[in-house]
């Protein structure tokens, strides 16, 4: 379907939830996505999947009272629509009373007409193909290299509709484009593979060369990689890992987890909690973002939200719920699914630039770790610790001198946050455009080897 004709049935099928819902006497919100992807996966040379899939769903977030509760449809047509908002409805008057929650978005109107984010694609399926199969190709025809086992293209267009029974009503559209591939190498008994990706707004902008020379040169890097000896070592994570820790850990951001108890900051609002070389801010927008919406998950216009400024908390993340629990203003970080309640949610972590060269951060000898396994079920978000696999690289002077395989790196996240030897001037994204920080040293974590 064109642009147009899913837009008219998105706002269609809200327009009539809506009327629904004040027929009952209740207020809402709803959220109606419609999506396109394309997939292609190759395999041993041949494209082992080229999947076509439209969808559409539908979800409502009824309050009446003090009661809410959240129902969806993946049907439009109008007996579901009503199935839906009575589910709701019956469920809402069996749930706990959250006077928090109620709808606060009024008259707000954002169409999201950005032509950067959705951007005219006439790429041929055949040029999408060969994508596919070149990335395996590419990482095969390496002189080391066993296979590529994982390697494929996707591409999604999204379109969604939220409003509101007060008269907000906003529209974003997107599209995304990504390949990756995994290098896999099997030599004298050993192996190793690495994953690499590329997301962009254009198809011709995937950078397939960085994608497949990353996986290979990575895993190639690490076969021969042996354990280091246990003790404490200066650490700088890979972008990927060092995002990957963050989010781990990043209910502490969240207004939502102070609101259940479970934000171990909950009380630090105003204090010092990180070095006082370390800025970290939730933004909106900027080059290269790929989380880049102009409204959340209310309807409330997205805005920066400093999170820590010089070492010191300057507040969480909230959506007017959180918001109004504690008393404060709300950030616009409302996150919700057509499918889920009401949440808090972040666009692009950014850790602002320090005052360290590239020789300062890399000076003298520590740790590159450029894989981390088992990260989520290795760290309590509470306490700080975590303990988890990783491989990388002895370096001295920014100059890699030996690969490590076979390790475990521990520590306490919020120890860490304060124990920073170095923060490099220069801001870069991660793989998929959500993480932008500058290299970071870590003046010690514990490293188990042999």
């Amino acid at each position: 379907m064109s642009e147009p004709t899913i837009k008219a049935t998105l706002s269609d099928a809200v327009d009539q939830v809506l009327n629904l819902v004040k027929q009952q006497g209740a207020q809402a919100d709803v959220i109606a996505n419609a999506s396109e992807s394309l997939s292609l996966k190759a395999d041993q040379g041949d494209l082992s999947e080229h999947k076509v899939t439209a969808g559409q769903v539908i979800g409502v977030r009824v309050i009446k009272g003090d009661q809410v509760a959240t129902s969806y449809s993946e049907s439009l047509d109008i007996d579901s629509l009503a199935s839906m908002v009575n589910a709701a409805l019956t469920n809402a008057s069996f749930t706990k009373a959250d006077p928090d929650q109620q709808i606060r978005a009024e008259g707000q109107h954002i169409d999201q007409q950005d032509p950067s984010l959705l951007q005219a694609d006439s790429t041929p399926i055949e040029d999408k193909i060969a994508l596919a199969l070149a990335l395996e190709q590419d990482v095969i025809s390496q002189p080391r290299a066993t296979g590529a086992p994982y390697n494929g293209y996707s591409e999604q267009t999204q379109y969604q509709l939220l409003a509101n029974t007060l008269g907000t009503r906003c529209h974003h559209s997107e599209r995304r484009f990504s390949c990756y591939t995994a290098a896999l190498l099997n030599h004298d008994g050993k192996q190793a593979m690495h994953l690499g990706a590329s997301v962009s707004r254009r198809f011709a902008d995937l950078d397939l060369a960085h994608a497949t020379q990353l996986a290979y040169q990575t895993a190639d890097a690490l076969l021969e990689g042996g354990p280091v000896k246990t003790g404490s070592y200066p650490v700088i994570f890979e972008h990927d890992c060092l995002s990957e820790l963050l989010g781990a850990f990043g209910s502490c951001f969240s207004g939502d987890a102070a609101k259940r108890g479970t934000n171990p900051w909950r009380e630090k609002v105003g204090k010092p909690v990180a070095d006082t070389a370390l800025t970290i801010t939730d933004v909106a927008r900027l080059d290269g973002g790929m989380r880049i919406k102009a409204f959340d998950s209310e309807g409330f216009a997205t805005a920066d939200t400093p999170l820590i400024e010089n070492g010191v908390l300057v507040g969480f993340l909230h959506n007017s719920a959180t918001a109004q629990h504690f008393g404060v203003p709300h950030t616009a970080n409302a996150g919700r699914s057509p499918k889920g309640g009401l949440d808090v949610t972040s666009r692009h972590d950014v850790i602002a630039a320090g005052q360290h060269s590239d020789a300062d951060v890399h000076a003298g000898e520590y740790l590159e770790l450029v894989s981390l396994q088992g990260v989520h079920s290795g760290a309590n978000a509470i306490s700080g610790d975590f303990s988890f696999g990783a491989s990388g690289f002895v370096c001295r002077e920014g100059k890699r001198v030996r690969p490590v395989r076979g390790i475990t790196v521990a520590g306490n996240f919020y120890t860490m946050l304060n124990e920073i030897d170095a923060i490099g001037n220069t801001v870069l994204p991660n793989y998929d455009g959500a993480f932008f920080a500058p290299r970071i040293r870590f003046a010690r974590l514990s490293i188990a080897g042999e």
